[in-house]
């Protein structure tokens, strides 16, 4: 890439995260990539429990952009791609159970010339997680695994929120998954394009149900539509 300093949006789709949207947005900012500039993105996806107001009042980023309603992880992510100005786009989550400290290692494969999409993985290489539901686990291994058979990528964790891309290539692509159907639906248009994916060991400090988890059973009925209808119909 160019030895000039790139964009890095950071798009955080918010919904009722007052306890850690302070936290997640500060500690983005404390991130430092040497020739990358910052920029962050928070979608608020209708909350309706006081983080609108931190968000306005306290944090500032440098966007904030409020969706009309709940529309689902897919729904804000777009909004946010709206929004966005860098050359380079990383989805965050808002309830930090991915750790912005490891962004220099999800872009190095970018920076370097090597590739355009870098993924994120809980099942790769020796990073840190946090011991929690054995059902998720399989259920995400199955579909990586339909993903993988329909994409013909060997991925090992699909639905990872942690994904980087070259805008370039997303703009190439419509995104129509509102919830987190969004995970299957970008790698099975990523893949059809035929840009170079990385895949990166990524730590995992997951969330119990009881501290605020969203994702259940409907989600991964709904990713199985979701990789079926994209890579079977576009």
């Amino acid at each position: 890439m160019s030895s000039s300093p790139v964009t890095l949006s950071v798009i955080i789709p918010v919904y009722n995260e007052v306890r850690t949207i302070r936290e997640v947005v500060e500690t983005v900012r404390g991130v430092e990539i040497p020739g990358v500039r910052i920029e962050i993105v928070v979608v608020d996806d209708g909350s309706t429990d006081g983080t609108i107001e931190i968000c306005e009042k306290e944090l500032a980023p440098k966007i904030f952009a409020k969706q009309p309603k709940n529309g689902g992880k897919g729904a804000a992510i777009r909004r946010g791609l709206k929004e966005a100005t860098g050359s380079l786009v990383i989805i965050q989550d808002a309830d930090l159970e991915y750790s912005p400290s490891e962004y220099p290692k999800l872009l190095a494969p970018i920076l370097a010339g090597k590739a355009d999409v870098v993924l994120g993985s809980r099942f790769a290489g020796s990073d840190t997680h946090r011991v929690v539901y054995f059902w998720h686990m399989v259920g995400n291994r199955f579909l990586t695994l339909l993903s993988n058979v329909m994409t013909d990528l060997n991925l090992t964790d699909m639905e990872c929120g942690y994904k980087v891309f070259k805008k370039e290539f997303l703009d190439q692509i419509t995104l129509t998954e509102n919830g987190f159907g969004f995970e299957p639906e970008v790698v099975a248009k990523l893949a059809k394009l035929k840009c170079r994916i990385y895949e990166v060991g990524v730590s995992y400090y997951g969330r119990t149900y009881a501290e605020g988890k969203k994702i259940g059973v409907k989600d991964g009925f709904r990713a199985i539509y979701a990789i079926a209808k994209h890579n079977l119909l576009g």
